[in-house]
């Protein structure tokens, strides 16, 4: 039997990359280092502003969440930024703390009374259409501007009415993390990589290990993931349905009471209940991407559904014992995630405010953030980097994870409808699976713009 193409990306007890046949040690250390220096080299001179900014000193603002990467390195990127062009233009991320939709509240409360101070909002692809439809953001000028680098998928989320109304600062596409250790007795040969194909082939696994004493240790469950009250789960409320076959949206109208969708909600209800070992932690329903990695570091769980940026402090956060883990497609495939720069439509200075964004989204700036941070490059450049491919074998998967993703809907109107879907299904989750009656009625008002009493 062949091995899967994903099957080289196991990370070894050292906190090394493993190949198949060998190890590769020093991945902390070698993290292309040279790469980057290169890149460094000879960009951090001070320099006159670029042509076309406003005059006068300029201090950019940039409204974002709490950077979530390994490392700061938004932050790096803005102090090279100021080492580049001093007092003469100048540059800040002021973050706002919480979770998604706390930022999307913060940002959209800082809109609405005009955006006074912010320059750059750095929002969630799905913000986009609400922010640009509600005169909160102004186009970026296209004149000299080359995006034949950026991905396909995370560019058309900047996109709208011809108009370009951002350039994507990362990009995100959900991975499944599997303890390598406990599904072998041979982890290092590729023959013995489980098929991990679909949600069936997971959920046997899961139970193998579970069922066998001298491998269950600290087990409580075979899988967790984001099922918290807050857009991670709506995420992977979408994954769960398009793996089964559904769809949650079709033309205009939500269907996730169709067969399909239904089967999936059953799937994780029924997994959060199954004793003594569930297939899916019950405590996932109070998780976010940070709970879930940790449930994970911890040993309680086999699977982990979660994102790129979870490689990254699996491999370097402190842990009493490093994590023989891999890394695969996620069955179904991924909703596609990440953010976008766009400049504030109250900006006093536009020009400034779009040569940092280019700036922040451009080749070198992409390999930083992926690299150090963790961060999904929005460029395809940076997945073709030989030093990339070395140290981060996963690199493959996550690029074409990313083109294989699915947008959610395209609506000014996501966020309410994100936050019905959510409610909707929990009661679904709190009654072994089954939809409250006229559940996708309401969903599909809400798609709209539609609240319901």
């Amino acid at each position: 039997m062949r091995a899967p193409r994903w099957a080289a990306n196991a990370i070894g007890p050292a906190g090394a990359l493993i190949r198949r046949r060998r190890g590769l040690a020093g991945l902390v250390a070698g993290t292309a280092l040279g790469v980057v220096l290169t890149l460094l080299a000879g960009t951090l001179l001070p320099r006159p502003a670029p042509d076309g900014v406003e005059p006068g000193k300029i201090h950019l603002v940039i409204s974002s969440g709490v950077d979530d990467g390994f490392g700061g390195q938004r932050d790096e990127l803005i102090r090279q930024w100021n080492a580049l062009y001093g007092d003469r233009m100048s540059a800040e991320i002021q973050p706002i703390r919480g979770g998604a939709d706390q930022i999307r509240a913060g940002m959209l409360g800082r809109a609405q009374a005009g955006g006074a101070g912010v320059d750059i909002y750095n929002l969630d692809v799905t913000w986009m259409a609400e922010f640009a439809e509600s005169g909160y953001l102004r186009p970026l000028t296209r004149d000299g501007l080359d995006l034949d680098g950026f991905l396909r998928q995370p560019l058309a989320t900047c996109e709208r009415d011809g108009k370009l109304w951002g350039l994507p600062f990362n990009t995100d596409a959900g991975l499944l993390y599997y303890r390598r250790d406990l599904l072998g007795d041979k982890p290092d040969v590729p023959d013995d990589d489980p098929d991990l194909s679909s949600w069936q082939a997971v959920d046997d696994a899961a139970r193998g290990v579970l069922g066998d004493p001298a491998r269950r240790g600290t087990l409580e469950a075979g899988y967790t993931g984001q099922l918290g009250d807050y857009e991670g789960e709506s995420v992977n409320v979408f994954e769960a349905v398009w793996a089964a076959g559904g769809e949650v949206v079709r033309d205009g109208r939500v269907v996730i009471d169709e067969p399909q969708g239904r089967a999936a909600l059953k799937r994780l209800a029924t997994g959060l209940r199954q004793r003594p070992y569930p297939l899916v932690l019950p405590a996932s329903r109070g998780f976010m991407e940070t709970e879930a990695t940790q449930a994970f570091r911890d040993g309680k769980v086999i699977f982990m559904r979660n994102w790129p940026v979870a490689y990254l402090n699996l491999v370097r956060g402190d842990s009493p014992k490093p994590l023989d883990f891999g890394i695969a497609p996620l069955p179904g495939g991924s909703v596609l995630g990440g953010q976008n720069l766009a400049i504030a439509a109250g900006s006093k200075h536009p020009r400034a405010a779009q040569k940092l964004i280019e700036f922040l989204t451009s080749p070198r700036s992409q390999q930083i953030l992926f690299e150090r941070g963790g961060f999904a490059a929005t460029r395809e450049i940076v997945y073709r980097d030989r030093e990339v491919i070395k140290n981060y074998q996963y690199a493959e998967i996550l690029l074409e994870a990313i083109e294989q993703a699915r947008l959610r809907p395209d609506t000014r109107h996501y966020s309410l409808f994100s936050e019905v879907l959510r409610r909707e299904v929990n009661r679904a989750l709190d009654d072994n699976g089954e939809l409250p009656e006229g559940a996708a009625d309401r969903l599909t008002e809400a798609l709209h713009g539609v609240q319901a009493d």
